[in-house]
């Protein structure tokens, strides 16, 4: 009986291989809107000369793009996803849970986050205190004490910015723009102010509250994943600010301008050297054991990592992208040559 059982899983395995194979002949992509671009892009060029399907990208989101390719092996799950920071420990548990065991991890470049605005405004520049300030739903009042945010203007937080509404537009929960968002700029721009770095010293759950905790009040619209109509939205509103990578501002210069934050301006050399303070790294996960069943996906990520595409002077750099140095890349490129596995090992929470 045992034998049988045995040869029937067997059985069960090979025909469930043999369905996914013949139910799918396309890579298919999800994850950060960020990353999107660029996969895109490879995803076209590998269209073109690798002699396969052009893969098929879906911009959800870094969040939601990982709960899908976390949810399973198989046809109806996608077999790689783009993300604009690396995946947390708790999706690394969640795809180990559903059957995802095998992940192959490539970190593709630099990404700077910025907050823009129209070129019709006056350039501005600002700390990541008054960031915070802008932005969080509770702000140290008079006393020090945690207060809702009373800020509508600009001018509010501090008499030498402009006397001009905060309007600010950002994306959802489920972006890795959005925690970038919390991380690279409400974080340090809470730690910037002394009472609230007193309060990380005295009590870190109430500190960790506050940055986490954007305010509801409109003075802060999520405007979904898609960046290109945030841009006409500043465009349209001399007064708005939009949060989005740094490929995005460059590919709309002639529209939009980046906010100097902390007394550096974000751009290729400033990102890509880690001066611009919230600069972030982005990477591409796909499934292994998808690898020589979906048709030519172990060569659409050899293509992704190589130097004519993300390399230095590649085309994903005229896209936007900010190329890692050399000794990185080939860490990424290893990775996929040898289809190394991740172990979960410093992961972030």
């Amino acid at each position: 009986m045992k034998t049988l059982r045995l040869l029937g899983a067997s059985a069960i395995a090979i025909m469930a291989a043999t369905s996914f194979a013949q139910a799918r002949d396309q890579i298919r992509i999800v994850g950060s809107s960020t990353v999107y671009p660029f996969t895109t892009a490879v995803a076209e060029q590998f269209g073109k000369t690798g002699g396969f399907k052009t893969p098929i990208v879906e911009s959800t989101g870094t969040g939601g793009g990982m709960k899908m390719f976390c949810d399973g092996v198989g046809v109806n799950f996608p077999d790689a996803t783009n993300a604009s920071r690396r995946m947390k420990i708790g999706e690394f548990e969640a795809c180990q849970k559903n059957g995802v065991k095998d992940i192959v991890e490539m970190m593709i470049g630099y990404d700077g986050l910025t907050m823009a605005f129209s070129k019709k405004s006056a350039p501005l520049k600002l700390t990541r205190a008054q960031i915070f300030l802008a932005l969080a739903r509770n702000v140290p009042g008079p006393d020090g004490k945690l207060i809702p945010n009373p800020y509508k203007n600009w001018n509010q937080i501090d008499p030498s910015l402009p006397n001009r509404p905060i309007e600010v537009l950002g994306p959802p929960p489920t972006s890795g723009t959005r925690d970038s968002l919390h991380e690279l700029f409400l974080e340090p721009g809470a730690e910037q102010i002394p009472v609230m770095k007193a309060l990380k010293a005295s009590d870190r759950k109430a500190f960790d509250a506050a940055w986490k905790t954007i305010r509801e009040d409109g003075v802060f619209v999520e405007a979904g994943e898609n960046d290109n109509v945030i841009v006409q939205k500043l465009d349209a509103n001399p007064n708005a600010f939009g949060v989005f990578g740094f490929s995005f501002l460059e590919e709309n210069i002639s529209k939009i301008q980046g906010v100097t934050v902390d007394g550096v301006e974000p751009s290729h050399d400033t990102i890509s050297s880690l001066k611009y303070g919230p600069s972030r790294e982005m990477f591409f996960y796909l499934k292994k054991a998808h690898v020589g069943v979906v048709p030519g996906l172990d060569k659409f990520a050899i293509e992704y990592v190589s130097n004519r595409a993300a390399g230095d002077g590649g085309y994903l750099e005229k896209k936007g992208l900010v190329p890692v140095p050399k000794d990185k890349l080939a860490i990424s490129q290893a990775n996929v040559a040898a289809k190394k596995v991740m172990t979960g090992e410093g992961l972030p929470k």
